[in-house]
């Protein structure tokens, strides 16, 4: 279904919003280094493009590439030299990401040569294209630079980018790839060994009873690709360094000077039985890329034009000013979502912390003189908090299909949850931590291994992530929003929903036998004790996120059309219902606030989960009763104030939007969108994770989006937080397969599209 609605849409390419050309990146100068690197990616790739002294240069990076110690290992630099050549000091330059086309095109001229290169990958084939065109004769070495040609001891921070963290078990190596030209192409190839973390973590878990029945993404993967040129041959090995990493470069050399050089890096990734088959498969991709390139470019060029069509934010649209902070949010909206969509089609979810643009460490804290495969907070370790921001605003976007990548993930992931419920608590249900492992379970360096004798080998030992099992919930939501939003079939996902509710209502029930005589309280509910309120409010009883959360989802569930799930099911769903505690209040100075639980022993971090129930559970909002308790707690909480910020995946933008408190949704929104400070605007971080900080990026979308739409059952509140003084052109959905596009200028409606049109009776317009 999900492949049918990427073809569909990329069959469907319409005309794309007049402002979008001015959201392009043009540099006139070469980069000082990777940092200053422009993403180019499609597909399930993604490259950091740039020049640095007379050399083009990208890193490939692909999704789902996880070595045996789960870092996600880069697939390689490759670096392009022509000579003569155009790109050398004292000439012109230009460097564009052109976002209509999701593609890098270089340009330099000198002394009369003029020179392109012209870099895209494919959509549908994970097969990057250099095209090198230019006036005169000139010859082109590409170069194929691993810094894995040997194996690596890692120590201190760097295990930072594995599952190992801060607790590795003896020596951790990343192991050294297979390098090597063939058929006058350089290969290279990671293949795991056969013990990685998972072994490690199944036996420090306990596990091994049901080892043999647990899903394991690492065994028998094998990853990485070949560069071949048009007329190019193999030119030997050099060893050189880059930013202090030792690298061996395998370099291809054109045979004659030409006007034209074209270059293929074709990528493959599978879990093939040997390296052999691996090796057939991937030349099986190599011969593909070369019959039709022409027809492959059509096929992504209109991929991104009906991706660009489907939606867009331009604020201040007519007054296009780099230094004009709202005007940054919105194109800075457009770079993040271009950002997205180039894992439109991967098996793995965007990562929160870098994607697939992550570059050099030294370049973000130069403390950490690591290799380009690091990233802060592990590479196969998915951050349920996180992940949830990357992917909440494909929904208005019109992006619904380009969720299968995070949902996917928990769907492979669900039996290994629920063996944890089983073999530890003999229940039902699936179980799933926040720093959570691409095989479905903690972290191991989370759940810790210096741990009590006789402590509940299902909970971690960590004063951050102890009970803190409901974020699963959003994804849950998500899934049913999927199906409202854009008609999604929810039915291949009820089983993992109703597993997830399952286990809170069987857990909390064990937990209260343990305690006393009664599963539930004297009113008939469900104990929540011990939880959590986010990685904050610690030891919480009734935390509020976690009913919010369990009420929403069993409210969705239940307003399903009454073909979906059987009288049986929804007999369950409304009984869950029914056994689930009020949330609690407080008062402060006079204010009734929502507490973020009903009492909890510390505080932890610095979320404020009291407003989880505003967003991203909908209980309170624009619409809803007793608006003002929501937003007194906005206003008078102190940890809500005291922690209010815009950095990294801090979400009081969203917050104060979806509470229609229009300057300060504006203010924290500019700010969390304005240019990163580094050389490509949406490069933000590292914040409180790594750059470029894609959770940072995701709020801000929600921030924004809210501010211009929301809804609540069928109504659509149009410009609920908007300023009046920023002119705005944009289109998003919204539910029931709705599309809203809108016209704002000096303060006033100037033009409203609804589709289809029947849903316009529903749509409010709030501007004040």
């Amino acid at each position: 279904m999900w492949a049918f609605l990427l073809l569909l849409t990329s069959l469907q390419a319409a005309a794309q919003s007049p402002e979008l050309p001015s959201n392009n990146i043009t540099w006139t100068s070469p980069s000082r280094n990777a940092a200053e690197s422009m993403p180019c990616g499609g597909g399930d790739v993604g490259m950091n493009v740039w020049s640095e002294a007379g050399d083009v240069l990208f890193y490939a990076a692909r999704s789902g590439t996880f070595d045996e110690n789960n870092s996600l290992l880069k697939l390689g630099r490759v670096r392009l030299r022509l000579t003569p050549n155009p790109f050398d000091n004292g000439g012109s330059f230009a460097q564009t990401l052109n976002l209509q086309q999701g593609d890098v095109t270089l340009t330099g001229e000198k002394n009369g040569l003029k020179a392109q290169v012209h870099i895209w990958v494919e959509v549908f084939r994970p097969v990057v294209h250099v095209e090198v065109s230019s006036n005169k004769p000139l010859t082109a070495e590409a170069r194929y630079e691993s810094w894995r040609y040997q194996d690596r001891v890692l120590k201190g921070k760097e295990n930072n980018q594995n599952s190992y963290k801060w607790a590795p078990q003896g020596e951790v190596k990343t192991r050294h790839d297979s390098l090597s030209f063939r058929n006058n192409a350089v290969e290279f190839v990671h293949q795991n060994r056969p013990a990685t973390v998972f072994d490690v973590t199944v036996r420090q878990q306990g596990l091994e009873a049901v080892k043999a029945q647990l899903y394991n993404p690492l065994q028998n993967l094998i990853f990485g690709g070949a560069l071949t040129g048009t007329d190019m041959q193999p030119a030997g090995t050099t060893d050189a360094q880059y930013l202090g990493t030792p690298y061996r470069a395998y370099a291809l050399k054109s045979r004659r000077a030409a006007r034209s050089h074209s270059l293929t890096l074709a990528l493959h990734t599978s879990y093939a039985p040997s390296l052999p088959q691996w090796q057939q498969q991937l030349l099986q991709t190599q011969k593909a890329a070369q019959q039709n390139p022409k027809a492959a470019r059509q096929q992504t060029l209109a991929w991104w034009r009906s991706f660009w069509q489907r939606s867009f934010v331009h604020v201040q649209p007519g007054k296009a000013a780099q230094n004009r902070p709202e005007w940054q949010a919105g194109r800075n909206y457009q770079l993040m979502r271009y950002l997205l969509g180039c894992n439109a089609l991967g098996q793995w979810p965007t990562k929160f912390n870098g994607g697939l643009f992550t570059y050099d460490p030294a370049l973000t804290d130069s403390t950490l003189k690591f290799t380009p495969d690091f990233r802060n907070w592990g590479g196969g370790t998915h951050t349920a908090q996180n992940q949830r921001l990357v992917y909440w605003p494909l929904l208005k976007s019109g992006d619904a299909a380009l969720l299968k990548p995070q949902f996917d993930f928990y769907l492979r992931i669900l039996r290994n949850a629920e063996l944890r419920s089983q073999t530890y608590w003999q229940h039902p249900g699936a179980c799933f931590t926040e720093q959570l492992e691409n095989f479905g379970l903690p972290n191991p360096a989370e759940y810790n291994w210096k741990r009590p004798p006789g402590f509940d080998k299902g909970l971690e030992y960590n004063a951050w992530l102890e009970y803190e099992w409901d974020t699963v919930l959003e994804f849950c939501l998500m899934m049913l929003d999927a199906e409202q939003y854009a008609g999604q079939d929810v039915r291949p996902y009820l089983p993992f929903i109703e597993s997830c509710l399952t286990f809170f209502d069987q857990h909390y029930q064990q937990l209260a036998r343990q305690r006393g005589a009664k599963a539930l309280d004297g009113e008939g509910h469900l104990v929540l004790y011990p939880g959590s309120g986010a990685e904050t409010y610690k030891m919480a009883y009734n935390s509020t996120a976690t009913i919010s959360g369990l009420r929403t989802v069993l409210t969705r569930l239940l307003a399903l059309p009454p073909q979906t799930g059987s009288e049986e099911q929804r007999k369950a769903w409304t009984a869950m219902l029914g056994r689930l505690p009020a949330i609690s209040f407080r008062e402060i100075d006079g204010h009734k606030l929502i507490s973020p639980a009903k009492s909890w022993e510390r505080v932890n971090n610095v979320e404020s989960p009291q407003l989880y129930p505003v967003f991203p559970w909908d209980l309170y909002g624009l619409g809803r009763p007793d608006l003002e308790t929501a937003q007194n707690t906005y206003r008078f909480d102190p940890d809500v104030q005291k922690f209010r910020s815009y950095v990294g995946w801090k979400q009081h933008n969203i917050f104060a939007a979806r509470l229609g408190l229009a300057d300060e949704a504006a203010l924290l929104t500019v700010q969390k969108l304005q240019d990163s400070g580094r050389r490509f605007p949406a490069f933000w971080g590292p914040g409180y994770d790594w750059a470029p900080d894609h959770n940072w990026g995701g709020s801000g979308m929600i921030g924004l989006q809210e501010m211009l739409l929301q809804t609540h059952e069928r109504k659509i509140y149009l410009l609920p937080a908007w300023s009046k003084s920023w002119d705005v052109h944009f289109k998003l959905h919204a539910p029931y397969q709705t599309t809203v596009e809108c016209t704002v200028k000096d303060g006033k409606v100037t033009q409203l599209q609804v589709t289809p049109e029947a849903r316009r009776a529903d749509v409010e317009v709030l501007l004040k």
